[in-house]
């Protein structure tokens, strides 16, 4: 348990990875009746950016540090502004001092007929969150591996809603573990929308990866993807992914919008890239 995301909270993977997950909670809200949002690796909720942890790496400032001052059209912008306006929503004068995680970017959204579950394995951390959702009647804080979520938590009584799934990846079999649980998952709630955060850092694992769940049988599965530049030649991480299952059908259009958007604010000398693929028919 050495990753600590307090040192990458607001990176580039971060405002990708939540400008999906925004559009996909969005798109739930079009109906009246309640959802869930199981988020299985929650972390501590929000993070300082003026901590120890966030100064060292300083990753947010060419996350969401460029985000903010960013100038974009306004079909951009509405897309944008949920996730915008949970971040200006922790940061009371106007400046970037915190970033929230995906528990509070979730619950920020949430209307009161709507509820979150949040997991959190670290000791500390789940404590962390219990704190930040205390006497929040929405918001259920469970100290347990996010794995097992998948078997008990599934499907939850509102029978709508989505699964986060965003494991810190220190483990070299997490990709294989993720197919795995996320067939068993998906038999248990064939209906939920599933997303899955990776990082692209091992191209040939990553290509393992996307075959693999063209493989799994599970039907209507895209791959969304923002490279900040070319394939190093050195593993780092040049870039962020989300495995989306049972996207929202209005998610691959909105993605053609921000994607190419979020790549020249957070490229590399412009030289960020951007995909969708269908890895799985409907």
């Amino acid at each position: 348990m050495n990753y600590r995301h307090a040192y990458h909270a607001g990176n580039f993977a971060d405002v990708v990875k939540h400008a999906v997950l925004v559009r996909i909670v969005e798109y739930l809200k079009h109906k009246d009746k309640a959802f869930r949002v199981i988020d299985t690796h929650a972390g501590i909720g929000l993070y300082d950016l003026t901590s120890q942890e966030a100064q060292k790496t300083g990753e947010w400032r060419d996350g969401i540090g460029r985000l903010v001052d960013a100038n974009v059209d306004n079909e951009t912008a509405n897309l944008l502004n949920p996730l915008l306006a949970a971040v200006h929503a922790v940061n009371q004068d106007g400046s970037i001092q915190h970033y929230p995680g995906s528990p509070c970017l979730v619950r920020h959204l949430l209307r009161k007929q709507d509820r979150l579950t949040a997991i959190e394995l670290h000791p500390q951390d789940a404590a962390c969150l219990k704190q930040t959702f205390s006497g929040d009647f929405q918001t259920r804080v469970i100290e347990l591996d996010g794995w097992l979520a998948l078997g008990g938590h599934l499907p939850p009584k509102e029978k709508r809603g989505l699964v986060l799934i965003d494991p810190p990846y220190e483990k070299e079999d997490e990709f294989e573990r993720i197919v795995a649980r996320l067939r068993k998952a998906h038999a248990r709630w064939p209906g939920g929308i599933y997303a899955i955060w990776y990082p692209i850092k091992k191209h040939e694992t990553i290509k393992a990866f996307r075959d693999n769940l063209a493989g799994s049988g599970i039907a209507d599965t895209i791959d969304i993807r923002l490279e900040l530049r070319a394939p190093s030649t050195e593993p780092q991480l040049d870039g962020t992914g989300m495995i989306v299952v049972n996207p929202p059908f209005v998610l691959h259009e909105e993605m053609n919008v921000l994607l190419p958007v979020l790549a020249r604010i957070l490229g590399d000398s412009e030289e960020g890239r951007w995909g969708i693929e269908r890895l799985t028919a409907e």
